[in-house]
């Protein structure tokens, strides 16, 4: 593998890819970067594997209007990388428009000489009254 600035910037360059290929609808480029175990969980609660994930986009379910999905840190243990940030955006879920403000956890592994995406968690962020 590289240094840790390169494995960063291959990684940031591959989370651009993933974004772009959801709002373009690029199913085949999606499938490209996603391992096969891909396990992608929605901020609804709901977990989808890859073809599931793909089915959905495919058929209109999942609608992607907007995507902002900046980066916080990097965690590289081995072959695997883990991605803190965000996805803000508009989305449509089964006919419905959504607003999306989530922190991320991405999971990234290098196998067979490539970084596949193989997890995706998001947590909704929700605006707690202040407590003293």
């Amino acid at each position: 593998m590289n240094t840790t600035e390169q494995i960063e910037s291959t990684i940031r360059a591959l989370e651009n890819k993933r974004y772009d290929a959801v709002m373009n609808k690029n199913l085949e480029e999606l499938a490209k970067l996603a391992h096969p175990k891909l396990s992608y969980a929605h901020s609804s609660g709901g977990v989808d594997t890859l073809e599931e994930y793909l089915q959905k986009i495919n058929t209109g379910f999942y609608v992607y209007k907007k995507i902002e999905h900046p980066i916080d840190s990097f965690t590289i243990l081995n072959n695997i990388v883990l991605v803190r940030g965000e996805m803000n955006g508009e989305i449509i879920v089964g006919g419905e428009k959504k607003t999306l403000k989530n922190k991320t956890l991405t999971v990234w592994v290098y196998i067979a000489e490539e970084w596949r995406f193989l997890s995706y968690q998001p947590t909704p962020t929700i605006r707690m009254p202040f407590i003293s």
